[in-house]
């Protein structure tokens, strides 16, 4: 279903972050005075987030993390909001300096923001600063999704995919881009194909890091006969999910004002409850998400929820969706990219009932977050994929 987006003004307005010192001071209060509960038997993984490891995470984050350090490096990228259909949507507009740059739209998830983003900003934006052709410039917008960071809290209900994808060609339009490409991973990767169906005529291509649609569990054994090993590997770790990990969604997408108590008033909820998911979606899942992601750009992702008190609006757009089994939906026809990364589950015949894939890679490294784990391969997969498509 088509969406058409309303709005009272078209008016785009420049932003900069600024968070007053009392706030920062509030959270130095509050990382000081935590309240820790006892560790569990063992104090692994295995039961939630390690408390040996999170209070020397915290500890970090109260003596040696520079929040100031990290508002002026995303301050160094042009930052604007705009009002669409009624929500305040802040987004990243990063110019390439080659004029022929085709502009590119990506979508962070959750619990995910911007952040993501900020190692693939320069070399997608100016290769030739890279070592990287100019020929694969990009002009970026990368928008915070509805409910997140600075595009928080949500004024009012049904942020579906749908509704988002009909913003962000809204967006696009605004900023007098008529033809472009979108990208994203996790929230971002069910979002962007949408901009291709609301948009077919503007959208050039569509490049997803680990994509659905996923089938229905447990598939008859015919049609899981005839999947490939790796494929049969997939769908096994898809049913391991949902019996040992599905639990924060049920509380997200039922009970999001209830979990926003706990994390938007203590800062170490918020970041254990974060922490937990860079745990297990990162690759590979044994390592602490610190030793694969810088830690100061782990905390700085959990900032932009503490900052803004978004932990219930995430969740409510995050995991606020329809059923995820329904009718497949409409093929836009735009060409559309697959990069599945080693955590991740894509499997081709499922993703290709709504989407039109011409390029699709498998990579035997990488977790959930290709922006932050793997930049450079992030990279040259987005620059390969719309060389064909400019």
């Amino acid at each position: 279903m088509a969406h058409t987006v309303y709005c009272m003004s078209n008016e785009i307005t420049e932003f900069r972050i600024d968070i007053p010192q009392q706030r920062l001071d509030d959270l130095r209060a509050r990382l000081d005075g935590t309240r820790w509960p006892a560790p569990l038997p063992g104090d692994g993984w295995d039961t939630g987030v390690p408390t040996a490891w999170l209070r020397e995470l915290v500890d970090y984050w109260r003596t040696g993390y520079d929040w100031r350090a990290a508002e002026a490096r995303l301050n160094s990228y042009a930052q604007y909001t705009t009002e669409i259909d009624g929500q305040l949507i802040h987004f990243l507009h990063v110019r390439s300096p080659e004029a022929d740059a085709l502009p590119l739209l990506m979508t962070h998830g959750w619990p995910g923001s911007v952040v993501e983003f900020l190692d693939v900003i320069g070399p997608l934006s100016d290769p030739r600063a890279h070592g990287g052709d100019p020929k694969d410039a990009f002009h970026l917008v990368i928008p915070s999704l509805p409910g997140f960071g600075f595009s928080g809290p949500v004024a009012a209900a049904g942020w579906t995919i749908e509704r988002i994808g009909a913003a962000w060609a809204e967006l696009m339009n605004r900023l007098g881009y008529p033809r472009y490409g979108v990208q994203g991973g996790d929230v971002g990767a069910a979002v962007s194909p949408e901009v291709g169906r609301v948009a077919p005529e503007s959208v050039a291509g569509v490049h997803l890091n680990g994509p659905g649609p996923y089938p229905q569990l447990p598939l008859p054994e015919a049609e899981f006969a005839s999947l490939t090993e790796r494929e049969r590997h997939r769908i096994g770790r898809i049913e391991a999910f949902m019996r040992e990990e599905f639990g924060y969604i049920a509380i997200q997408s039922t009970r999001p004002q209830t979990l926003a108590y706990g994390l938007t008033d203590s800062p170490v909820g918020q970041l254990a409850w974060i922490m937990d998911k860079f745990r297990e979606w990162t690759h590979p899942r044994n390592e602490n998400p610190d030793s694969i992601i810088d830690r100061d750009l782990l905390l700085t992702n959990a900032m932009l929820y503490w900052l803004n008190g978004t932990a219930g609006s995430a969740a409510y757009v995050g995991y606020a969706q329809e059923s995820p089994w329904g009718p497949p939906k409409s093929n836009s026809g735009v060409p559309t990219a697959a990069l599945v990364l080693a955590h991740d589950v894509g499997i081709r015949r499922y993703v290709e009932t709504e989407n039109t894939i011409t390029r699709w890679n498998d990579v035997d490294r990488g977790g959930h977050f290709a922006a932050l784990e793997e930049p450079e391969l992030l990279t040259a997969d987005v620059r390969e994929f719309f060389r064909d498509l400019r």
